[in-house]
């Protein structure tokens, strides 16, 4: 059976180039065959910066956008997060929506692709990972950097080289694994709560 995986966008920017970074790695999750992904763009959702007034863990949401978005996580088994970055830092945008939810984040294995300069992102990615870990995610190691990424679109596509097809490969192989074994996990805690 496979795992639902959702790819969220995390820059919200006018002029971005992440929804063709993420249009790759979904081309790739769909040949993979282990899960029916999905696209998540944090810009169309236009989540505002935490606006409930209760803590995230009550889940007593009271606005219609947080219902919606916490419908979105918890319905996922696994995510890639497709980040830029600014600053040394992943978007601010991409934080909040962590930040919006906990329970529905837990138990799930995430994985980054980074995009940017020569770093290719991967500082961006090592602060997200570090966020993603303090929701009771499990934070896979491997992060597929993308440097440069403006150089390697060509018709509105990413042209991927072979070590970035090979890195995303492996990710989404960690991620099959990961997703298979805390799905019941998370299903338990799930039940538990209720």
């Amino acid at each position: 059976m496979s795992l639902k995986l959702k790819i969220i966008i995390g820059s919200t920017r006018p002029g971005r180039m992440g929804p063709i970074v993420a249009d790759w790695v979904a081309e790739a999750a769909a040949a993979h065959a282990g899960f029916d992904a999905e696209l998540v763009d944090l810009a169309a959702l236009d989540l505002p910066l935490l606006d409930e007034p209760n803590h995230p863990a009550a889940q007593d949401y009271q606005k219609d956008h947080t219902k919606a978005f916490s419908a979105i996580i918890d319905d996922a088994d696994a995510f890639i997060f497709v980040t830029p970055e600014y600053d040394g830092f992943p978007p601010a945008a991409v934080v909040n929506a962590l930040q919006l939810l906990v329970k529905e984040w837990a138990y799930k294995p995430a994985g980054t692709v980074a995009y940017g300069g020569i770093s290719g992102g991967l500082r961006s990615a090592q602060e997200l990972r570090q966020l993603i870990g303090n929701l009771n995610m499990v934070a896979l190691n491997a992060v597929v950097p993308v440097p440069f990424h403006w150089e390697k679109i060509e018709d509105g596509k990413l042209v991927a080289n072979d070590p970035m097809k090979d890195g995303l490969s492996g990710l989404l192989d960690e991620l099959q694994k990961w997703g298979d074994t805390l799905k019941p996990l998370h299903a338990a805690e799930v039940a538990a709560a209720a």
